[in-house]
Parts: structure tokens; sequence; C-alpha cells
């Protein structure tokens, strides 16, 4: 019966390993390509800013026909430009944000699971040493109940930590 429960507990132990891992794997896969998207799109953003400029440039010394549609069309891919930056604006806020937190958030939950073990492993290794001392003194019912209520005592205090 304790020996199920400890099988248990390792597989739940081992499956909670892997999904802390692959989060932190996955998760900082995908900040980093959307921080390298907003990038891309804010230096994209940039380089029409400066085509905006450079055609406004250009309308200033042409005709008036000319001029007019030059500078429509400066103020209409502008206007486009503008998007780009509420779209970058967006996605820092509503999607790089985000992911970088759960950076924290993961290693916080490592560092549980790791106490969590700690904790498993030490009430693992005093439930050992009281089968042991089942074993070699089964008459000595004072040692064995004292040992009981110390594991006992002990689990109690590793779980309200937890």
């Amino acid at each position: 019966m304790m020996r199920r429960t400890l099988e248990n507990r390792n597989a739940q132990t081992k499956q909670l390993q892997t999904a802390v891992s692959n989060v932190e794997k996955h998760f900082g896969e995908l900040c980093q390509i959307f921080a390298a998207y907003v990038r891309k799109t804010a230096r994209l953003r940039d380089k029409a800013d400066l085509l905006v400029n450079e055609i406004n440039a250009y309308a200033a010394t042409e005709t008036p026909h000319l001029k007019l549609g030059l500078m429509n069309f400066a103020d209409e891919f502008a206007k486009l430009q503008d998007y780009r930056q509420a779209e970058v604006e967006r996605l820092e806020a509503k999607v790089v944000e985000p992911l970088k937190t759960y950076g924290t958030i993961v290693k916080m939950k490592r560092d549980d699971l790791k106490a969590t073990l700690t904790a498993r492993n030490r009430e693992a290794k005093q439930l050992t040493q009281l089968e042991r001392t089942r074993q070699r003194n089964p008459s000595d019912r004072h040692v064995i109940n004292f040992e009981e209520f110390s594991m006992k005592r002990n689990i109690r205090n590793l779980y309200s930590l937890c």
C-alpha cells in the first residue's frame, strides 16, 4: 500500500517535472520569437516613416498636380504606419510582456517542485528508518511509537509548508 503511494507520487513528480521543463523551453522560445517579430515590425514601421519623409521631400519639388497626389499618397501611407505602431504596442503589451512573466512563474514552480522532492525524499528516508527499527526491535513499542509520532509530525510540518 505504502509502496504504491510512493510510486504514484514518483509518477506525478516526474509528470510535473516534464511539464515545467516543457513550459520553460517552449514559452522561452515563444517569447524570443514574438519579441523578434515585434522588433522587425517596428523596424519596418521606421523604414516606412523614412519612405514617407522622402516622398514628401520629392513632392515639394514637383508640379502642383503631382505634388498633391504624392502628398495624399504619403499621408495615407503614414496612416498605415500608425496602424503598424498600434500593432507593435499591442503585441508588446498583450503578448510579449505576459510571456515574460511566465519565466519567473516557471522558476518559482521549479523551486516549489525541488522543495517538494526534498521533503518527499526526507519522508521516504524516515519511513525506511522506521521499517528498519520495526524489523530490528519488533517488541520495543516505545521506540517504534516515538519514531512513528516523529515521522507523522514531520510530515504534517512539511505539508503545512507546501
